[in-house]
C-alpha cells in the first residue's frame, strides 16, 4: 500500500506550538513529578500529578493544558472537557484542548454548535477544521454543501488525495455507491490505494454495485494471497456470490472519528507516538469499534514503553472481528517484551488452537519459544509455520534460518544445515545466514574454504557488524593465518568491545602472533564481561581461566586439539 498524501504538508497543517511559562507556586513538587511522569509517559501518574498541582494553581496554563493532554492520551476524553472548557473560555491556545471540546461536541450530536466554531480561534488545524465542516454538514443533511467543502480542502497542497477519500466515503455512507467508485477509479486507483482501509472501503462499494468480479480483481493486485484473514473472509464472500455490506462509514459521526484516524495513520511515521496518540484517542472515542485506531493506539503505548496500557488496549479488540488475530499477536508481543513471557506464550497457544492456518502465529510462538531457549518447542512450532507458507517464496528464508537455529542448539547439526543452505537457496546474499552457516562451519572445523567465501560476503553485506567481522577474523585464525586475523578481529572489538567472545577470540588471535601480554589482557577483559547468570553463552569463562594460568598451547593440548604451529603449517 501506498499513501500518496505529501507528509510534509500535512505535518506542517497539524503541528501546533504552544509556549506558557511554568509556575513555582506551592505545587511545585507535584507539577515536577507530573513532569517527569509526561517525560516517561507515564500518563496515569501524569494525571494524577499534575491534577493534584492544580489545586494549589487553577488557573495555571501550563497545568491545565497539562491535565488534558493526559486524559486524552488515556482515551479518556469525557472527563478531559471540563478543563478543556476552562482552557477555552479562559482563551488561552491548546490544540488539544480543542481536540477533546470538538470531539464532545460531535459524540453530542451537536453540529450545529460545532459548525458554529471559529477555526482560527478553536480549531484544531486547517486539514482537521475543513474536513470536521464537510462532514458536519453532511450530518446536517446538507449534501452540497459538504461535498463543496471536500472540494475546497482537496485544493490545498498536498492533501487532494486525502480529501477525496473522504468524499468518497461519504458518498459511500449515504448509498452513493456509483459516485464513491468513481472516486476510488481515478488515476488507475491511486485513492483506493490511499490506506488499507480505503483498499477495503472500495471493495465493499465494488460489492454494492454487483460487481464481486472486480472486487475479487482488485483485492488480488493489492494484497497478497493468505496475508490478511480479513482480506480472505472478503474473498470468501464474495466468491459465494454474497453482497459486502459497506462498514466502514456509516455515519457523519463515524466519519469523524475517521479523520480522526486516518491522519495519525499519516503522521505515524512522522510525528512523535505521544502526539500521533492523541488522535488515535480521538477516533476510538467517537467510534468504539474502530478496531484500526484500537490497535494503533496499542502499537504507539508499546512503542512508548507502557505495556500495561498497550494490554488493556489490545484486549478491546472483540473476538468475533477479523482482526482479533492481530490484537492477540500484539498483545502477546506486549506481554513478552514485558517479561510476561509465560503469559505471552499462553496468549499465542490459545490463538494457534483458535488459528490453527495462520502462519504468523506460529511464528511469534516459535519465536518467542527459540528466546526462552525452548529449541525443541520451536522446532515445531517452525515446522508448523514453514507447512503453511508458500516453500519457493523468498520470504521463507528467516523461518528455515530461525528453525536452523534451534537445531544447531539442539546440536542436530545435519538439519540445521540443511535449513541454513535452504533459506540461502531462497535468498542467497542473506548476510545473517551466510554469517550463521559460515561460524558454525568453523566451530565445527568443516569446509573452512567455504565458510571463509560466506563470511567474506557477509562482511561485504555487513562491514559494521561486529558479529559478522568477528567470524571473519576467526576463520582466518582457525585457517592459521593469524597474520591476516588480527586486523579484522581488532575492529570487531572496535565494534563489539564489551562482547566476552569477541575478546576473548582477539586473545586467542594475539597468542597465536606471539603478542602474549596483549593476549592476556584480552582474556582478562573477556572475563570482566561475561554475565555470571548466562549459563549458555559461548564464552567459557573456565576455558578463559586456564589459558590464562598455562596459555592457549597447553589448553590446546590438554584438549586434545592440534597445535597452533601445525594449523599454521610450521
Amino acid at each position: 500500500m501506498i499513501t500518496l498524501v505529501h507528509r510534509a504538508a500535512l505535518a506542517a497543517l497539524l503541528f501546533s506550538t504552544v509556549s506558557v511559562p511554568v509556575s513555582a507556586d506551592t505545587g511545585a513538587g507535584a507539577y515536577l513529578a507530573g513532569r517527569q511522569a509526561i517525560y516517561e509517559s507515564d500518563y496515569t501518574a501524569a494525571e494524577q500529578y499534575y491534577a493534584q498541582a492544580l489545586k494549589f494553581d487553577p488557573q495555571n496554563a501550563l497545568l491545565l493544558e497539562s491535565v488534558v493532554v493526559a486524559r486524552l492520551a488515556l482515551g479518556e476524553v469525557e472527563r478531559a472537557l471540563p478543563i478543556a472548557q476552562t482552557i477555552e473560555e479562559a482563551e488561552l491556545p491548546s490544540q488539544a484542548a480543542r481536540m477533546v471540546v470538538a470531539a464532545n461536541l460531535i459524540a453530542d450530536d451537536k453540529l450545529a454548535e460545532l459548525l458554529t466554531r471559529d477555526p482560527e480561534t478553536k480549531g484544531v488545524g486547517p486539514l482537521v477544521d475543513g474536513l470536521m465542516i464537510a462532514w458536519a454538514h453532511l450530518g446536517q443533511g446538507e449534501l452540497t454543501k459538504a461535498m463543496e467543502q471536500f472540494d475546497t480542502v482537496s485544493t490545498q497542497d498536498g492533501l487532494r488525495e486525502f480529501a477525496l477519500y473522504h468524499k468518497a466515503m461519504a458518498l459511500a455512507s449515504i448509498g452513493d455507491f456509483e459516485g464513491a467508485e468513481a472516486i476510488f477509479a481515478e488515476n488507475d486507483g491511486a485513492i483506493a490505494q490511499f490506506s488499507r482501509r480505503a483498499a477495503m472501503a472500495r471493495t465493499e462499494v465494488l460489492s454494492q454495485l454487483d460487481r464481486n468480479a472486480d472486487a475479487l480483481a482488485f483485492l488480488d493486485t493489492v494484497f497478497a494471497a493468505g496475508s490478511d484473514p480479513s482480506i480472505e473472509d472478503y474473498v470468501s464472500q464474495l466468491n459465494a456470490g454474497e453482497t459486502l455490506p459497506f462498514t466502514h462509514v456509516r455515519s457523519a459521526q463515524d466519519g469523524m472519528a475517521e479523520i480522526f484516524f486516518s491522519v495519525a495513520a499519516v503522521l505515524n511515521t512522522e510525528a512523535s507516538p505521544d502526539y500521533v496518540l492523541l488522535y488515535t484517542r480521538v477516533a476510538s472515542f467517537l467510534r468504539p469499534d474502530h478496531v484500526d485506531a484500537i490497535l494503533l493506539s496499542a502499537e504507539l503505548l508499546d512503542e512508548l514503553k507502557q505495556y500495561d496500557l498497550a494490554v488493556d488496549t489490545y484486549r478491546k479488540v472483540p473476538a468475533d472481528s477479523n482482526d482479533h488475530h492481530a490484537a492477540e499477536l500484539g498483545r502477546a508481543e506486549v506481554l513478552g517484551r514485558s517479561g510476561k513471557t509465560d503469559a505471552a506464550i499462553e496468549v499465542l497457544q490459545n490463538l494457534s488452537a483458535k488459528k490453527p492456518n495462520l502462519p504468523s502465529v506460529h511464528v511469534a510462538l516459535a519465536d518467542i519459544q527459540r528466546q526462552q531457549e525452548n529449541y525443541a518447542a520451536a522446532v515445531a512450532s517452525y515446522d508448523s509455520a514453514i507447512a503453511l507458507t508458500d516453500a519457493a517464496s523468498s520470504g521463507n528464508w528467516f523461518l528455515h534460518y530461525a528453525r536452523g537455529i534451534s537445531h544447531e542448539r539442539l546440536k542436530n547439526w545435519d538439519q540445521a544445515e540443511a535449513d541454513f543452505r535452504r533459506a540461502l537457496e531462497l535468498n542467497p546474499d542473506q548476510p545473517q545466514v551466510l554469517n550463521y552457516l559460515g561460524y558454525s562451519l568453523v566451530e565445527r572445523r568443516e569446509k573452512l574454504d567455504e565458510a571463509l567465501d560466506m563470511i567474506e560476503r557477509a562482511v561485504a553485506a555487513r562491514p559494521d557488524s561486529g558479529y559478522i567481522v568477528d567470524s571473519l577474523g576467526w576463520v582466518l585464525f582457525r585457517l592459521g593465518r593469524y597474520d591476516e586475523a588480527v586486523d579484522h578481529m581488532e575492529r570487531a572489538v572496535a565494534l563489539m568491545p564489551v562482547d566476552p567472545v569477541v575478546n576473548d577470540h582477539l586473545g586467542d588471535v594475539y597468542w597465536a602472533v606471539g603478542r602474549d601480554r596483549e593476549a592476556e589482557f584480552q582474556w582478562k577483559r573477556a572475563l570482566s564481561f561475561i554475565d555470571p547468570e548466562e549459563t549458555e553463552g559461548e564464552a567459557d569463562p573456565e576455558r578463559i581461566r586456564r589459558k590464562l594460568e598455562v596459555g592457549l598451547d597447553a589448553v590446546l593440548a590438554e584438549e586434545g586439539a592440534d597445535p597452533l604451529k601445525v594449523a599454521n603449517g610450521n
